[in-house]
């Protein structure tokens, strides 16, 4: 099985109502996990986080998986925030 099979057949072990999950390898023959969300809206980009051979290959892979994919996850989410506090841009705080 290649290393791309094997993240795919994880992938199939989730399913999310917001975000689609799918898995790439990229020219370098390396694995890379993609997510998306399944409406797209403007302004919203598509997630990709790379695979290290060396992780796929442990024993324990479906677990650093796992962690990994709920890491990705949230680093998403807050990439996906338009304004925060620490914003160049934010508006001044209220008096």
């Amino acid at each position: 099985m290649t290393d791309l099979e094997k993240v795919l057949q994880e992938l199939t072990r989730y399913q999310h109502t917001l975000m689609r999950f799918s898995a790439r390898e990229k020219p370098d023959g390396t694995v890379e996990l993609v997510i998306e969300v399944k409406e797209p809206m403007p302004g919203v980009h598509i997630y990709y986080a790379p695979l290290h051979p060396r992780d796929i290959a442990h024993t324990q892979f479906p677990w650093t998986f796992q962690r990994y994919l709920y890491d990705c996850l949230h680093d998403y989410v807050v990439e996906l925030f338009v304004h925060t506090p620490q914003s160049r841009d934010a508006p001044p705080e209220p008096a």
